[in-house]
């Protein structure tokens, strides 16, 4: 598949990576000579400096064969006069990434119009995500798939935890609920388990069931089961907007602290019913002084890495507040991962998740497209769902009796509003949404998991 990547900052240098490991063909333009060479040798794909809303670039680029050209550069219109371009160029699919909040409401509108694949929109998608995770605060990541009927959530074992030393079949019987323990993570092991594999204290462990079924196994556990009622937020960015937004329709108290006195006062006047608090949300005695120690959640949104990181450690440290924290470079991930942060979002991430999952489709062959892909495990996995809508080679036969390949499990089938847990007798049918658990990338069709 032929892609043209118009942006090489942090977003259009995340999704080349990546799509060039994806078996792509990719070319990518930006105006920043030394950023292009660099990128381009370093990952062995063709490079172009130029604006890549120019038509000759993109005719340059070879936009009249490309299958799809993505926009990611900083300008909103920019992105859409790129597609646009490429749209009468060269008739290729084409994503943009737009991330003005006064075009949030019309996002819709403006990719049916504009004849657009995707519209991305990154701070709204990461708030999205945050919003999610207080819904399960004794979670670390929570993944929707089928409509959000079904949760991929991942938690820690703590410390004399019940779960400590206990094999998950025993697990099973005890607590009796329609959830699957899918993957753990012990140190720098994956596993997928089977129903003899003992937990240990510290384990992460991934769980997958509708929402119902879920909150009821943390119930049952013994973790706070019941969404967030108070958040203090540091950052006025456009991810506290959204989130503040999302949050505060459903009676959530969200109080914001900014620095900016002139970005208080719009946010003040966008969001009505949260509190704004003028002031540097580093200042520890502030923060104390505004409740932090009462709050139920703490989201670290300011736009420098290592001052949300040291916020978020003081945080644990002096409460049992859910705790959140936005990082935008990846390049310390184990360093960080050490840190027990609890949930670590990383907007870039989440927008080359959405845009991957459209490439697999589009490469699809057969009736069972990807429909939503999500890195797990610190991107050792993937958690993909797909709508099966042909019969084939994996309709119609037990599970039991499919040669499904190593390192993969089927986690759940979605069946006409149904959740079902598979068991060896079950089967994948025409018309279900089933997830995929995989330590293995790069799954495109439902037919993959099989041996060949």
């Amino acid at each position: 598949m032929k892609i043209i990547i118009v942006g090489l900052g942090k977003v259009g240098q995340t999704l080349a990576a990546e799509l060039s490991s994806e078996d792509c063909d990719i070319t990518v333009i930006d105006h920043k000579e030394s950023v292009v060479e660099e990128f381009a040798s370093q990952y062995d794909i063709m490079g172009l400096v130029g604006n890549g809303a120019s038509y000759s670039t993109q005719m340059e680029a070879g936009v009249e064969t490309a299958d799809l050209l993505i926009a990611v550069t900083g300008s909103d219109e920019l992105n859409l006069l790129c597609c646009l371009i490429a749209k009468k160029a060269g008739n290729c699919h084409t994503i943009a990434r737009v991330r003005n909040p006064e075009y949030s409401s019309e996002l819709n509108y403006i990719k049916e119009e504009l004849g657009l694949a995707m519209v991305i929109n990154p701070e709204l998608a990461a708030a999205g995500e945050i919003a999610r995770v207080l819904k399960y605060p004794s979670a670390i990541e929570v993944d929707s798939f089928a409509k959000s009927r079904v949760e991929l959530l991942k938690f820690r074992v703590p410390e004399r935890s019940f779960l400590d030393e206990q094999k998950i079949v025993d697990i099973s019987n005890r607590i009796k609920k329609n959830i699957l323990i899918c993957a753990i993570e012990r140190g720098n092991e994956i596993i997928i388990p089977d129903g003899n594999f003992r937990l240990k204290a510290r384990d992460l462990v991934s769980i997958v069931g509708s929402s119902v079924e879920a909150n009821d196994f943390f119930r049952q556990i013994g973790f706070v089961s019941n969404q967030v009622k108070s958040i203090m937020i540091t950052g006025g960015g456009t991810i506290a907007y959204y989130l503040a937004k999302m949050l505060t329709p459903s009676g959530v108290k969200v109080k914001i602290i900014e620095k900016n006195l002139e970005r208080c006062d719009k946010l003040c006047e966008l969001l009505p019913k949260a509190t704004i608090v003028h002031g540097d949300g580093t200042d520890k005695d502030l923060i104390l002084e505004e409740g932090l120690k009462r709050t139920e959640a703490f989201a670290a949104l300011m736009n420098i890495d290592e001052e949300n990181i040291l916020l978020s450690l003081y945080a644990k440290k002096v409460g049992k507040m859910k705790v959140i924290t936005k990082i935008n470079r990846i390049s310390f991930d184990e360093v960080i991962q050490e840190l027990d942060l609890d949930t670590v979002i990383h907007p870039k991430n989440i927008t080359s998740e959405h845009i991957i999952r459209y490439v697999r489709s589009m490469k699809n062959s057969l009736g069972s497209n990807v429909e939503t892909l999500h890195r797990i495990i610190n991107n050792k996995a993937e958690a993909l769902e797909f709508i099966i809508h042909e019969d084939s080679r994996v309709t119609g036969i037990a599970l039991q009796d499919l040669r499904i390949r190593k390192g993969i499990l089927v986690a759940c089938i979605s069946r006409r509003g149904q959740v079902i847990i598979p068991r060896g007798r079950d089967t994948i049918q025409r018309g279900d949404t089933v997830i995929i658990i995989t330590r293995q990338t790069g799954l495109n069709d439902i037919r993959d998991i099989l041996e060949k």
